[in-house]
This record gives C-alpha cells, sequence and structure tokens, in this order.
C-alpha cells in the first residue's frame, strides 16, 4: 500500500470524526534494528528531535485497583511536534504514536510515515513512551530495579499501558483546548496490536488507528506456531533456492561437528567465534537469529535476506564445506569484523522488558514443525510455563489476550464494533503470518448520522457501502 493510498484512508477517517535447552529464538517486535542493514539514504537525521518538545506526564501507577498504592504517580515521558498543527481552533487532527517495547527516543526519526502527512493534514504529532521503559520508570527506580521487584513489576501490562496513553490523550486535549479535534492512533508491531486494542478499547478517545504488522492472532493456537519460521523460510527460498538448500543442510552438519572430539572448539574457529562455544546448540540459535532478524526486517533496496543468500551462494570454499559457506554468510550479513557469533553485548530494555511481558500476558506460541529450512522445535507450554516461573516466578496466562481483546472470530468481532482501523502488513515480514490482512472500516447511517465503513483485502479494490445498500469501488 502507498503512502497516498495511507493517506486517502486517513481522509475517510477524518472525514468520519468530522460527523462523529536449545532454546527456540522468539523475535521480538521492536521496530529498532540494531544491527539490521539499513539503507543511510533513507535514515533521517537525528536533528530532527530538535523539532520536538519533551513532557512528562504524573501517571496513576494502578488505573484498575483502589489500593492505597494504586494512586501512586510516576513521571511517563511524551514528546510533541507542531510544526504543522492546523491548531484547535481548526479543529486539526492529532496524530498519536504509542510506545512499544523500547525507549521513545528514536521514534520520530523512525517513524517518517507520521511526519509525511502531518503536513498534509496540519496535524499535531504526539508520541507516548511506554511504560517502564525508556525514562518512563515509576517510582524513580532503574529498569533492572522495576522488573525485578515482584510488586511494581506487576503493573507492567498492555491493558495498564493503553490506559496510560488514554490519560495523556485526554491531558493533552484538555491542555490545547482541542476538544474537537479527531485522535488516529499510530503503532507498528506490538505497537500495532496496543493502536488496534486501543481502537477497541477506547473508541471514545480516537476515530481510527493504523495498525502496522501487529500480529495480533499469534495467541491462543488462533495463528500455526510453525507460521512465523515458515515466512521466514520462504523468504530464503525466494531469494535463492540452493541457499534456502545449503541452510537446511547446514544444522546436521553442525550437529555432527559438535560431537567431534574437539568439535565445538573446531565450530568456534570456523565462525571466529568471540568466545569459545559450549555447544553446537549456541552456534545454531545464533544463526537461527540472524535469519530470523534478516526476515522480518528485510527492507529495500539492502535486503538483508539477499544479502546473506550472495554470501552463502559465493562463497568459494572447499575446506569447512557447507559450514565455510554459511559462515560466509554470516560475513556478508555482518561485514568484516574481529569476531563473530557471540560478541559482548549489553542487554537492552526491549530485550528484558520483553521476556517479561511474553512471560506474564503476551504469550505467543511460536514454533517450528517439520516443513522450514530449519529444525523441528514445536513450542511446549509446559517447558514454557517451567522457565518462566523459574526466571519471574509467575505463571504465564496463555488466554488472557484473547481474553481481555479478543482474537478467535477476529472477522466477526471486527465487523460488529471494529471500525477504522488499518492493519498493515508487508508479507515477507514473519509477522504478517499472524496479522489481519484484511481492512475494515464500516458505514452504517445512525439518525442520519453517516459513518463510512471501507473494506480492504490484499488484491481487491476497496468497496465503500452505505446503509441503503449503494456501492461504489475505488481502485487504491
Amino acid at each position: 500500500m502507498t503512502l497516498s493510498h495511507l493517506s486517502s484512508i486517513i481522509s475517510f477517517f477524518l472525514f468520519t470524526a468530522s460527523i462523529s535447552g536449545q532454546k527456540l529464538y522468539t523475535p521480538t517486535l521492536s521496530l529498532q534494528r540494531e544491527g539490521v542493514l539499513r539503507d543511510p539514504e533513507r535514515a533521517v537525521s537525528a536533528s530532527i528531535a530538535d523539532d520536538f518538545e519533551t513532557f512528562f506526564f504524573n501517571q496513576t501507577l494502578d488505573h484498575f485497583n483502589y489500593r492505597p498504592e494504586s494512586y501512586t504517580t510516576f513521571q511517563q515521558r511524551y514528546l510533541i511536534d507542531s510544526r504543522y498543527w492546523g491548531g484547535a481552533n481548526s479543529s486539526a487532527p492529532i496524530f498519536v504514536y504509542l510506545g512499544a517495547e523500547s525507549p521513545i527516543d528514536g521514534s520520530p526519526t523512525v517513524i517518517g510515515f507520521l511526519r509525511d502527512n502531518a503536513a498534509q493534514f496540519q496535524a499535531l504529532l504526539v508520541y507516548i513512551e511506554h511504560r517502564y521503559y525508556g525514562e518512563s520508570i515509576p517510582l524513580g527506580m532503574s529498569f533492572e530495579e522495576a522488573l525485578h521487584d515482584t510488586n511494581i513489576r506487576g503493573y507492567f501490562s498492555s491493558a495498564q499501558a493503553l490506559a496510560d496513553y488514554a490519560a495523556i490523550i485526554i491531558h493533552v486535549k484538555l491542555n490545547l483546548k482541542a476538544r474537537d479535534s479527531p485522535v488516529i492512533v499510530v503503532g507498528g508491531s506490538y505497537g500495532g496490536k496496543l493502536a488496534s486494542w486501543f481502537r477497541l478499547k477506547y473508541p471514545h478517545l480516537t476515530v481510527g488507528a493504523l495498525a502496522s504488522s501487529a500480529p495480533i492472532l499469534y495467541f491462543d493456537d488462533i495463528t500455526p506456531q510453525d507460521a512465523y519460521y515458515s515466512v521466514v523460510t520462504k523468504d530464503f527460498k525466494e531469494a535463492s533456492e540452493t541457499c534456502y538448500q545449503t541452510i537446511g543442510d547446514s544444522w546436521s552438519e553442525i550437529d555432527r561437528v559438535a560431537q567431534e572430539l574437539n568439535g565445538t572448539s573446531n565450530l568456534s574457529k570456523m565462525f571466529k567465534t568471540c568466545k569459545p562455544l559450549k555447544s553446537g546448540d549456541e552456534l545454531k540459535n545464533y544463526l537461527m537469529s540472524l535469519y530470523a532478524t534478516a526476515a522480518q526486517y528485510d527492507d529495500p533496496p539492502r535486503y538483508p535476506v539477499t544479502v546473506i543468500c550472495n554470501g552463502i551462494d559465493g562463497a568459494n570454499t572447499t575446506e569447512n564445506g557447507i559450514l565455510g559457506k554459511i559462515f560466509a554468510g554470516v560475513v556478508a550479513y555482518k561485514g568484516n569484523s574481529a569476531c563473530y557469533v557471540n560478541p559482548p553485548t549489553n542487554v537492552s530494555q526491549t530485550n528484558l522488558g520483553w521476556g517479561w511481558q511474553t512471560c506474564s500476558e503476551m504469550v505467543m506460541p511460536i514454533g517450528i514443525t517439520n516443513n522450514s529450512m530449519f529444525q523441528s522445535q514445536p513450542f511446549n507450554l509446559s517447558s514454557f510455563i517451567d522457565e518462566c516461573n523459574d526466571q519471574y516466578g509467575v505463571t504465564p496466562r496463555p488466554h488472557w489476550i484473547t481474553t481481555y481483546y479478543g482474537g478467535h472470530d477476529i472477522e466477526l468481532i471486527l465487523l460488529r464494533f471494529g471500525s477504522n482501523i488499518i492493519f498493515s502488513n508487508g508479507l515477507r515480514d514473519p509477522y504478517s503470518s499472524a496479522g489481519y490482512t484484511a481492512l475494515y472500516v464500516y458505514l452504517h447511517r445512525f439518525k442520519e448520522v453517516p459513518i463510512v465503513w471501507i473494506y480492504l483485502q490484499r488484491s481487491k479494490p476497496i468497496q465503500i457501502g452505505w446503509s441503503c445498500n449503494e456501492k461504489l469501488k475505488l481502485k487504491l
């Protein structure tokens, strides 16, 4: 979907408002792409942040209880860019970016779509940081302190985050006397889930939502567990059949070499690891993560998947056979380096925070069956529960997301009350397998007030319908 197409749909939203062991690698959903090949010509200068004002809101710790500690407040950060805003008197819209599992700092430079459209719609831009990330950590704690405090981390949930966003949106509109300015919420990946759920839970505060790459159906076995890695496999197979075959054959070769005398030492030398490997599984985990990340962020014009496959297919190696080719793919992706595989890293808030979120409520059963280029590694809920109990002393709630937000029979649910939500997906993104690939914005007449509905499905035109059954087809 092109930028102009999305702009057209946003116009409909605003029109509506004017009248109403070996551990399986579980990828994070973050839009922040450390270590991923990116096109420097498309990067936005960090100086753009100079155009934003930073604010802090006295946020309630617990929106859903009435215990004394529930009324504790903390400072939640949000950013505002008013360069393009037409002002409250013109009822100009407000675009609100819902922060996800990372600090908000990089969002203004990464999410260029909002700036591109803000000028056209004279919109105010608001970026809200997710609680417990960045500078929005309760009680003045460090991130690590908050995460390890068994009482405080209990307030680290998506429902609390949505209530935070609602409170800040109300606060901003009151401060700016922008009562009549329609709000559209925007998010990507986990933030895309939040945007769609916000529209469902707080329809009185937002006229629409753009949920980009939002895997809202990767819960409660709605989506097959192997869907994510099946798309990773498809991406590599489409890039190069021989590359796909080489990767598929490499796992058993790693196992074979690892079982030899001095096997892990030999693997460490082949892959120039930064520390000696403890097992062949350690190498396999690294490679799985690398392939999944390349597929998840397979942006043009660099296309990391193609870069890896070019390295594998173009390798001129006889000494180490298949594994020499695999290493050539690693080098092509990572560039020249003194060492690879297990480099020293600083564990990010994203990795730590997402670990807690997946162990509490974001239980996405991602596994691997026999129909991919990876070794079979099915998701095992019992083992996952045991790991979370060991790590945090909590038992995951695998059914809570679908209980609280829905998910089963999603088309029927959206038909009933899920208006003005764009679910956009790039089909090379593995998480698109659990995204909703049709868009519904419903139109009916109620007390003479027309509300637009739009139905968009891949490879079909948009249909605009009215309660009187008149239909108009628009090619986008």
